[in-house]
């Protein structure tokens, strides 16, 4: 394929008319025209440009065929953006179940010991996928330089519809779970079950709704950052927000295990320690992106 036929599939791919790439690229409409008739051709500067707004290298635009490099870098971008989404929600879905395994087998079985020994395997394995994953991703980037998001407009806008919705959800069931705690710590206590043991169930189920919406944040969030929107570029205070939760999570995951370890409040602590760390970071969050601004 030509320069010209190129550049025109890839315009085309992204849904823009000659105007709307003439628009981003500061030249008239008659000069996209001229480009993708190849009565002439952009400078290098444009063409550098041409190649950050479509995630093409310059190699493939002026001498390959874009179409079949596209096809191709879409199936290898989809199939390892999905893996490396799969491999970091495995790894908090392992933390946060070896905390809750931790709190029903000390308080509700009296395994203390055997509960430290799970809690401590999944975090272990859970910080071994973190760094595998990430490490292969930084080395996936580093083996495929020129490779990007590889979606149409359509598919990217039917992806930022259902974003909020993946957002909003896992949000709303970490606040429903800490509304069903209540009227369950109220109810009567069966015969067969002490106040101890009554009190790891609910924090237990508390902590697997975390555990749900945490999965379900991360995942969105991977698959945002998998779909591009070349558009916006993540600024620093964006980043910051990300390092922020993280951190926060962490923190409040190792407070949590002092303080069931050191002072025996398993049950107690959950509620609190990650309501408090959620309410910490939404005010680091807010504070930050009011710097930005």
């Amino acid at each position: 394929m030509t320069f010209g036929e190129n550049l025109q599939f890839l315009r085309k791919r992204a849904n823009m008319t000659q105007e709307d790439l003439a628009e981003k690229m500061e030249v008239s409409r008659q000069s996209v025209s001229k480009w993708e008739s190849n009565v002439s051709y952009p400078e290098t500067d444009a063409i550098l440009r041409l190649c950050s707004l479509f995630h093409c290298d310059m190699d493939t635009l002026l001498r390959g065929d874009v179409s079949r490099r596209f096809g191709e870098d879409a199936s290898l971008w989809d199939k390892h953006m999905n893996g490396f989404a799969a491999a970091m929600t495995a790894g908090v879905v392992l933390v946060l179940l070896g905390v809750t395994l931790l709190m029903l087998l000390g308080e509700f079985f009296r395994q203390i010991m055997a509960g430290g020994v799970v809690f401590f395997l999944c975090l272990i394995a859970a910080v071994t996928t973190f760094i595998i994953s990430g490490m292969g991703h930084d080395a996936f980037l580093r083996q495929h330089p020129g490779i990007g998001p590889c979606y149409t407009k359509e598919e990217m806008n039917r992806f930022e519809r259902r974003f909020p919705a993946l957002i909003a959800v896992p949000v709303a069931l970490i606040l429903l779970g800490l509304t069903a705690i209540i009227p369950m710590e109220m109810m009567s206590i069966p015969a067969r079950f002490t106040q101890d043991q009554r009190d790891a169930v609910c924090g237990a189920l508390f902590l697997l709704c975390i555990t749900i919406s945490a999965t379900a944040l991360t995942w969105a969030g991977i698959q945002h950052s998998k779909y591009g929107f070349p558009e916006e570029k993540t600024s620093p205070g964006e980043r910051r927000v990300g390092r922020i939760w993280g951190a926060g999570m962490v923190a409040a995951t190792a407070l949590y295990v002092g303080l069931g370890y050191g002072l025996d409040l398993w049950e107690q602590a959950a509620p609190i320690v990650y309501t408090v760390a959620a309410l910490l970071c939404v005010a680091a969050t807010i504070l930050v992106k009011k710097d930005d601004e």
